[in-house]
């Protein structure tokens, strides 16, 4: 029975890990996970004059670089200036060259979100009117190709490795103690050390062009590498190292100085690894949940422990099944797994599932926001399929609970097998020692005979030495000596050897059937324990269990790379709202202003830029630079607006200062458009200042 099924499940979980690869491939590039949800200008804009810069906007902070945002013109050469900065919020912008020709310009924009992911896309605006442009203003592609793959990939072994690190060294603490020393259960908890280590530095390596180019030939640059640690998820995967580091520590106490101890120093040992094991497997659950989905958005402080308590419910569960199952199939047959370790992980089990569905729940509400969600996005799809694997894994589990129940109730006690493997151990040494007595009474013999040999000898010489004086016959008592003496020599050689030979031989082949009788012992202790129906039910039922785990996995992992159902939705009602709401006829005004105050350093150059320029409220910055285009600081700037054409004015401004040579003012209130004069007063010393102006249309 058990020779025909259980290939079959074999090939099931070739199936399973062949279905959870089909799901890694196809999850295609990391969704963005940071939605574009406004932009100025607005994507298909048409504006009278060109704007001074550039601003994106998106649903949560973002991290960018020299090259995050680019402007292209109609012939694909970049117009903007300078690097992209927030201007506050989750605002982002760059600047433009001014004096831009009309035609349609392309925005292309590649950042990372909070939670980890790349973000990027574009969209074009134009000037004046539309024009022809080379330039695709396709989305761009983030997180995808060969690059984008074995990320993907390295972010599922890293999970699958700390689930069988922690489930597996959780299962040998709460549930099977003596687990400590079998084998493969040791086998198993190294594995996913080793796995998770390995992942962690395939994904240190990288990140850099994950997030970035997506070259394979761009993992091994140092300068990327360098960049990649200063960000969020770098110092989140460094963690992750040393706390690895630590595991390795209680790795080697748990099977090593613990598996050495008896019962009850056992028991003392237990607690302090339980407690040092938790803080570790906490620590590198953290790694995740602070940079990743948890930490950003909808009550982050709330959303990160439970985060964490999800983690390593599901390490347990998951762990504690591989661990189990590898006991089930692979351990040895002197050291079977307990019914009690079973009935004490299926407890385990039930404690993580209650533990899942709680804060599973949480978190489905924080990241969908709504029912629609679930089947109008794509996150929510995948729930739903998370939702079903999960029901299908808590069957199966119900199943092997009751396999359990009705092993408990038949398997023999723990105790009476160890009594009769004491048994046979006691009769293996009497045997063995019953051996070495024979042939130590052989040997004896053999010496005995020898000696017996040279008293013959010795008297055969005291009877030739006698006769050989009676003349002829001593001749033939001399040849009795010679044969007599060759006889006693053969004797005592023969003796000697035999007693020398039967003595090896027979250690030899006590040892030998010592060793046969302890293989055909477990051989036979192994078909007893595979003729168990309940036994074998467990292991189907673990074995599928198993399988389908690994399935639920790899949804888990797609289901991290996927834009929230919530985001998704409001990014949609952001794009209609911004597709019915007709874009200004107006954008940004820039005037850049020489000064010279006469003074030593009193030249350079003040940039008012005004936005969005139109009746109303605006906002107002301003950069001074020195000529060769450093800024700098000034005791005192002032501005006012002043529209002599209906004598009103000079309305004061007064600029707040932000950082080294940049000033802002918000809520700057113009009456009514038309032309006006904007005057920036510059003071360089106590004595030293200057008044420039130009005029600005405002619409």
């Amino acid at each position: 029975m058990t020779q025909t099924i259980a290939p079959r499940f074999r090939t099931l979980v070739l199936l399973l890990l062949a279905a959870a690869c089909a799901l890694l491939a196809g999850a295609g590039p990391a969704s963005a996970h940071a939605a574009l949800t406004g932009s100025d200008p607005q994507q298909g804009a048409v504006v009278d004059r060109a704007p001074a810069q550039v601003s994106l906007t998106f649903s949560e902070s973002v991290s960018v670089d020299d090259d995050s945002l680019r402007v292209l013109d109609p012939k694909g050469k970049r117009v903007d200036d300078g690097s992209p900065s927030g201007t506050g919020g989750t605002t982002y912008s760059v600047k433009l060259h001014t004096g831009l020709p009309d035609g349609t310009y392309t925005v292309t924009y590649q950042v990372v979100s909070a939670d980890s992911h790349p973000v990027a896309g574009a969209y074009t605006f134009s000037v004046g009117a539309p024009s022809d442009t080379s330039v695709s203003a396709s989305a761009q592609e983030a997180g995808g190709g060969f690059v984008g793959a074995l990320y993907g990939f390295g972010r599922y072994v890293s999970y699958a490795g700390f689930a069988v690190l922690v489930g597996g060294a959780a299962f040998v603490l709460a549930c099977w103690p003596r687990g400590s020393g079998v084998r493969v259960v040791q086998r198993v908890v190294v594995s996913g050390w080793l796995a998770l280590t390995a992942a962690t530095l395939m994904l240190l390596l990288l990140r850099g062009s994950y997030t970035g180019s997506g070259k394979a030939g761009d993992i091994l640059d140092l300068n990327l590498l360098g960049e990649v640690l200063q960000t969020k998820t770098g110092a989140a995967l460094v963690s992750r190292l040393l706390l690895l580091a630590a595991a390795a520590l209680f790795v080697a106490v748990l099977f090593g100085a613990y598996d050495k101890r008896e019962d009850e120093e056992k028991r003392d040992l237990t607690f302090g690894l339980a407690v040092g094991g938790a803080v570790v497997a906490s620590g590198l659950a953290a790694t995740w949940a602070m940079s990743e989905h948890a930490s950003v958005g909808l009550q982050a402080g709330l959303a990160m422990p439970a985060d964490i308590v999800h983690l390593l419910a599901v390490a347990t569960w998951f762990g504690g099944l591989t661990a189990l199952l590898a006991a089930l199939y692979r351990g040895p047959a002197d050291t079977p797994v307990p019914a009690v370790a079973v009935r004490r992980f299926s407890r385990v089990a039930f404690g993580s599932v209650v533990a899942l569905v709680v804060t599973g729940t949480y978190q489905s509400w924080r990241q969908l926001g709504s029912w629609t969600a679930f089947t109008e996005t794509r996150y929510g799809q995948l729930l739903l399929v998370k939702i079903g694997l999960v029901a299908v894994l808590v069957g199966i589990a119900y199943l092997s609970r009751r396999w359990t129940a009705q092993l408990a109730g038949t398997a023999s006690p723990g105790v009476v097998r160890q009594r009769e493997q004491g048994e046979k151990r006691e009769k293996g040494q009497k045997g063995e020692k019953a051996e070495k007595e024979r042939v130590g009474a052989s040997s004896g013999r053999g010496n005995e005979k020898a000696k017996g040999s040279e008293k013959s000898a010795a008297s055969g010489k005291a009877v030739t030495s006698g006769k050989a004086t009676g003349g002829s016959k001593g001749s033939g008592g001399a040849k009795g000596a010679g044969t007599g003496a060759k006889a006693g020599a053969k004797a005592s050689g023969g003796g000697k050897g035999s007693g020398s030979s039967n003595g090896s031989g027979g250690s030899q082949r006590a040892a030998q059937l010592a060793r046969q009788r302890a293989a055909v012992d477990a051989a036979r202790q192994k078909r007893q324990r595979d003729a168990d129906p309940n036994r074998f039910g467990l292991r189907r039922s673990v074995l599928a269990e198993a399988g389908v785990a690994v399935v639920l996995l790899a949804v888990t992992t797609v289901l991290t790379q996927t834009e929230p159902g919530r985001t998704e939705q409001e990014a949609k009602a952001t794009g209609a709202s911004s597709a019915t709401t007709p874009a200004p006829s107006t954008g940004a005004v820039t005037l850049d202003m020489p000064f010279d105050t006469g003074a030593q350093n009193g030249k350079g150059v003040v940039r008012v830029e005004l936005e969005p320029a139109r009746v109303g409220a605006n906002e107002m910055h301003l950069y001074v630079e020195r000529p060769d285009g450093t800024a700098f600081d000034l005791p005192e700037v002032k501005v006012a607006l002043t529209q002599e054409a209906k004598d009103i004015g000079p309305l004061p401004v007064a600029p707040d200062h932000i950082t080294t040579g940049h000033w802002s003012a918000s809520g700057v209130q113009i009456p009514i458009g038309g032309d006006w004069e904007v005057s920036v007063t510059v003071r360089t010393s106590d004595i030293d200042q200057v008044t420039v102006s130009k005029n600005a249309q405002i619409g």
